[in-house]
């Protein structure tokens, strides 16, 4: 009995080993491998304003709350609508809601609603002008960034700076560890950009109905796209 047992333990051992050493040879430890990343980055002013401006109404009468949000948001269609060009100053409604409230002892009081109007283009001058003569709603909400065309423009640019810095990092590499050339294993590639917030100089209060009408004071920012290059190179 003892010497079964020793046999079928060498036997099981032989197997392992000629199982493992199978699984190496079908997949070899990889050598002379390095994970690098570089990247590029393009500073741009951003071409595109967002300007969402709202009104709110509250009262116990909901379809009057209602009426009251339709008959301002109505105005500032209108009167927006004359300055909309395409690419340059788009118009669209924004969220439209009606909320009850409650008192303190659970039962309904009142009814508050909101509605917006968002312009949107590459017209800077034409989106404040037009935001300036809606007299039925104020701006709630102010966002610059880059357009579709300028962002995939300038990704292209940080994407080839990346790719340029990544190529030379691998020789230099390369050439360090006394090796001649090196080929490309895997790669990734990233992309993102951040933005600086918009800024908008804020006027008196005494100087407000003056200049109701006027177009409102804004500043681009300028956003700064990353392109990230990242993979492993094999040394020869």
């Amino acid at each position: 009995m003892k010497i079964s047992f020793r046999l079928a333990l060498v036997l099981a051992l032989t197997a392992a080993s000629a199982g493992a050493w199978a699984q190496g040879a079908a997949n070899p430890v990889a050598q002379n491998v390095v994970q690098l990343g570089a990247n590029g980055s393009v500073e741009v002013p951003q071409d595109t304003l967002s300007m969402v401006l709202s009104t709110t109404r509250d009262g116990v009468d909901a379809n009057a709350v209602q009426s009251q949000l339709k008959t301002a948001l109505d105005v500032a269609l209108t009167e927006a609508k004359k300055a909309a060009l395409a690419g340059q100053m788009e118009v669209r409604t924004g969220g439209f809601s009606l909320m009850p409230r409650y008192g303190r002892d659970g039962k309904l009081s009142s009814w508050q609603g909101s509605a917006e109007l968002v312009l949107e283009g590459r017209d800077v001058a034409r989106i404040s002008a037009t935001a300036g003569r809606l007299q039925t709603l104020t701006v709630s909400n102010v966002q610059f960034s880059l357009s579709r065309e300028q962002r995939a423009l300038v990704e292209a640019q940080a994407q080839g700076m990346a790719i340029a810095r990544f190529r030379s990092k691998a020789e230099e590499i390369a050439k360090a560890f006394g090796f001649t050339r090196y080929t490309l294993r895997e790669v990734s590639i990233h992309a993102n950009d951040q933005g600086v917030s918009p800024r908008m100089r804020m006027m008196a209060a005494d100087s407000l109905s003056s200049a109701a009408s006027a177009p409102l004071p804004v500043e681009a920012g300028k956003s700064t796209v990353l392109v990230t290059v990242s993979g492993s190179v094999q040394l020869h």
